[in-house]
């Protein structure tokens, strides 16, 4: 099994980084300056050699001296008092012939300049020039002595030894060393603090972990049914995922939303107000160019401030769909708990029966059973070509005998198989509704019958469901389909408005006659395509 790989955290990474680029840096920096520092400083100690030569081959003592107006003596002791000034290494006067009139060493006075580059300033020259003395390997700024006149009585050689240059560059290198070093130090603090900033910025993670979490939260994403859309503070669209662009492009809208303004892009998002107000909206209805989305939207906030808004939506057909579907499966539990608990209390009669040793009583009940079931279950199926609506009104007939209330279908009734298996699943939430609210109507009613219609005549199907209840005044009439409305207590008030919104979607219709004391009876009217006809 391979071993893992070390893993060097982030503070170590930004502190080596920047550390090796501030230590590249003054490096590089280093070598350019000292290049520069020694350039710099054998131009200064030329400039200072040579105004100090200029100097002396302008002074009056030096040039009376040369010329006899004074004793040569007095060169000497000026020379010297000069070079104890300006801390240079010697100052020699020669007159032309090459003869020294001055020399630190005094005993070296009289006899000739030793260098051979001292030619030049006999000839009336000014220049600097590396030579060897006795006292070694020098820099020399020659100027040449003239009297009033114009006439050269001589020349003046000032020197620097070259170890004092070298010593001088390597005192200045020694201040770009120390910079260097307390930049070092300065940008492993800087690097340090610069790495904790981030780590905790980043809430102690590492970038290893911070890659997972992004990878997670696409897969997450993409996962997700609903389409999600995030904006910034600015409305401007940071994440889409797989679904909402799948919702969009089936809406007619192209293109990369990331970075674009999102009401520009996507209408009626409604993420600006929200941005705005700070208030979330839940469960509103958004029409994206002809879809029908359910929509959530809620703002993003950060230390208490509004970062950005999130919106989740989905299509509202998909819900429709799932609800239909939920809608289906609890009345077909319903209507086979009914039959179960039927069936069960004939079991009963059945066993005590047989313990009573009725044998002949007994078989005649099981016949009876027997052609009362054969016999409802064939009527039913005769009527009602959809096996979906023959099902489920064969368990509200069940269900009515256990609540002791007279369900009837009548003679005349006959329902041909639905080409759209859809209209049979809205037809499933509109009868299933009306016939559980008249069995719920005749539950007190001292006559409890309730009867239901199905007609089919010339592309229309009639479905009228009627009960012996107390029926409903005027003013409810008026508000029976209203979501939340309900005539009875509780939690109520679905049933009808489903049975509304599913005869909207089918093209249907829905009227209510009712008189108090004489029941009520529901009119269905829907447009129906029997299976097999020509489209």
């Amino acid at each position: 099994m391979k071993a893992n790989k070390p893993v060097i955290g982030l503070q170590t990474k930004i502190t080596l980084l920047v550390c090796g680029v501030v230590a590249m840096a003054l490096l590089v920096t280093n070598v350019l300056i000292s290049s520069n520092v020694f350039a710099s400083t054998q131009k200064a100690l030329n400039e200072k050699a040579t105004d100090i030569a200029q100097i002396i081959a302008r002074s009056e003592v030096v040039i009376e001296a040369l010329s006899g107006r004074r004793d040569e003596m007095e060169i000497q002791a000026f020379a010297e008092e000069i070079r104890s000034v300006t801390k240079v290494e010697f100052i020699v006067v020669i007159d032309m012939n090459s003869i020294r009139k001055s020399h630190p060493d005094s005993s070296k006075v009289g006899q000739q300049f030793v260098g051979g580059d001292e030619k030049a300033a006999l000839s009336g020259q000014k220049y600097t020039s590396m030579a060897s003395g006795t006292l070694g390997p020098s820099l020399r700024a020659f100027a040449p002595i003239v009297t009033r006149d114009g006439k050269q009585v001589g020349a003046v050689a000032v020197g620097i030894l070259l170890n004092d240059v070298q010593h001088a560059v390597d005192k200045s290198r020694m201040f770009i060393y120390l910079a260097v070093v307390f930049g070092l130090m300065v940008g492993a603090v800087g690097a340090l603090l610069l790495a904790r900033s981030i780590k905790k910025t980043l809430f102690g993670l590492e970038p290893i972990a911070i890659a997972k979490l992004l990878e997670e939260r696409s897969a997450m994403l993409l996962s997700v049914r609903e389409g999600i859309i995030a904006v910034d503070k600015n409305a401007r669209i940071t994440l889409v995922n797989g679904e909402a662009i799948r919702l969009l492009q089936q809406a007619g809208i192209q293109g990369d939303p990331v970075g674009k303004d999102v009401e520009s892009f996507v209408p009626n998002t409604r993420l600006s107000d929200v941005l705005k107000t700070g208030c979330a909206e839940l469960d509103q209805e958004q029409d994206l160019k002809g879809i029908t989305l359910l929509t959530n939207r809620v703002p993003v906030c950060v230390d208490g401030e509004i970062a950005g808004a999130i919106a989740t939506f989905r299509d509202k057909t998909e819900i429709r769909q799932l609800a239909e579907q939920l809608t289906g499966v609890r009345n077909y539990a319903e209507a086979l708990r009914a039959q179960a608990h039927e069936f069960m209390n004939k079991l009963h009669v059945i066993l005590g029966m047989v313990r009573l040793q009725c044998y002949d009583q007994l078989a005649d009940y099981i016949k009876n059973v027997a052609q009362h079931y054969q016999s409802e279950v064939g009527f039913v199926v005769r009527r009602i070509k959809d096996q979906v609506l023959a099902g489920f009104l064969l368990g509200k007939l069940s269900h009515a005998r256990e609540a002791g209330v007279d369900l009837i279908l009548s003679e005349e009734s006959f329902l041909p198989e639905p080409a759209d298996t859809e209209v049979a699943q809205e037809l499933v939430t509109v009868v299933g509704n009306l016939v559980n609210n008249a069995l719920e109507a005749v539950a007190s009613s001292n006559v409890k019958r309730v009867g239901v219609d199905c007609i089919y005549n010339e592309g229309i199907l009639h479905i009228a469901v009627a009960d012996t209840g107390p029926g409903v005044t005027k003013e409810q009439q008026q508000l029976l389909f209203a979501k939340g409305y309900s005539t009875k207590n509780g939690n109520r008030g679905l049933g009808m408005f489903l049975v509304k919104r599913s005869l909207e979607r089918i093209g249907g219709t829905i009227e209510v006659f009712s008189e108090i004391g004489e029941g009520t009876r529901f009119v269905v009217r829907v447009p129906y395509r029997i299976k097999g006809d020509a489209e």
